[in-house]
């Protein structure tokens, strides 16, 4: 049965490699027994997995992404605690255990998407509404949608979002996968401005640019027009932020970076490097972050160890550049 798995030190303890005379960040996070122990914890960011890639089969994507959650989290655990990331700014409460439909049609697996909208989004309503950030990492972008649907009636209001990403997710607004998380937002009023930087243009097709030019509450920055641009994407970012409230949610699909392993891994976009310098330049507080798409053994046979890490890395440079 689908659930909450909520982690206690022996879930972290098979993760951690100890070394004497080091402290890693896993020995230093914080735990909780229950989501009603949330808000009296000091912690300010709740780390969550969403081991899944039902929405990116309901996409017809390629399978994978649920084998990111694990090896990231392990990545992450080992991260040496020091004065520049102790560990205490961080509460590990858990992932969620989602189990595969008996019917993996598109339609049963949209049905379960559905399922694991209802599941998500209470987790994440209940961690901001106590004070919290959540950092997700997924599992498919479909996740985008209940995450947003938390933080939104959490917090009374419609919210901005800046998605880093190669593709708008702006597909029709029927059924539900990895595709239209952004749509289903915008279409129940859960979602105000929309930021999307790095968009491919080969890769989003004619409705979803007309819907872009369409939308007033919808800003779009190509990679195409940063390859012909002297400046640097940092210059596009800033601007881009510039439409957006004080705290919009940041996501992260992995897609959108040069060669990490994905469902839509791609040989050109953004340097890890790049992506990193981004979150480390704290222009603008943001109320999460989702990282996902990402891999680290696609159906295929593709597999890249180094994903796990990257995803540390960009969680670690979140949490330094959020305090």
């Amino acid at each position: 049965m689908d659930r909450l798995k909520i982690y206690s030190q022996t879930d972290l303890t098979e993760l951690i490699s100890y070394r004497e005379g080091e402290t890693k960040l896993g020995e230093c996070v914080q735990l909780v027994a229950s989501l009603d122990d949330l808000a009296a914890s000091s912690a300010k960011f709740v780390l969550l997995g969403i081991p899944e890639d039902i929405g990116i089969r309901a996409n017809h994507g390629i399978a994978g992404a649920a084998t990111a959650w694990h090896p990231a989290l392990k990545a992450l655990m080992n991260i040496q605690s020091t004065g520049f990331l102790r560990g205490e700014e961080l509460l590990v409460l858990g992932h969620f255990d989602i189990a595969d439909p008996a019917d993996t049609s598109i339609k049963g697996l949209e049905q379960k998407v559905q399922q694991i909208d209802e599941l998500v989004y209470p987790v994440i309503r209940k961690i901001v509404a106590g004070g919290k950030i959540p950092i997700v990492i997924g599992g498919g972008h479909n996740n985008a949608y209940p995450i947003i649907k938390g933080t939104a009636t959490a917090l009374k209001r419609a919210i901005d979002v800046i998605n880093i990403d190669a593709h708008a997710d702006l597909r029709p607004a029927s059924g539900r996968h990895s595709g239209n998380g952004f749509s289903h937002a915008l279409a129940q009023g859960l979602l105000n401005n929309y930021g999307l930087f790095g968009l491919h243009q080969n890769y989003n097709n004619t409705h979803i640019l007309e819907a872009i030019v369409g939308n007033p509450n919808i800003h779009a920055v190509f990679f195409d027009d940063m390859l012909q641009s002297p400046q640097p994407p940092a210059a596009f970012w800033t601007d881009l932020l510039k439409h957006m409230d004080a705290a919009p949610g940041l996501e992260i699909d992995l897609d959108c970076i040069a060669n990490i392993l994905s469902s839509a891994m791609t040989p050109s976009g953004f340097s890890l490097n790049e992506i990193r310098r981004l979150l480390l330049t704290p222009l603008k507080k943001f109320s999460y972050l989702h990282i996902c798409e990402g891999a680290v053994t696609l159906i295929d046979g593709r597999q890249a160890q180094t994903t796990a890490k990257a995803i540390a890395y960009l969680i670690s440079d979140f949490i330094k550049s959020q305090q």
